[in-house]
């Protein structure tokens, strides 16, 4: 049986708690918006897994017609 990796386990605690304090820093600095990620009301652009925007001729066929 593989033995639990507790540094990797307490890293991404120590990542959550920075990326939380982030996000709460950012909403008390922007008070007007209500989330500080682009894209995520789905009135911004298509962003792919990396958060970039999708290019054509990646793996995806452009639309012909």
């Amino acid at each position: 049986m593989a033995t639990p990796n507790y540094s990797y386990e307490k890293r991404q605690r120590e990542l959550a708690k920075k990326r939380k304090t982030e996000e709460k820093r950012n909403r008390k600095n922007n008070p007007g918006r209500e989330d500080s990620a682009p894209g995520a009301d789905g009135a911004g652009p298509a962003l792919n897994d990396a958060g970039l925007p999708p290019q054509a001729g990646a793996g995806e066929p452009a639309n012909a017609g």
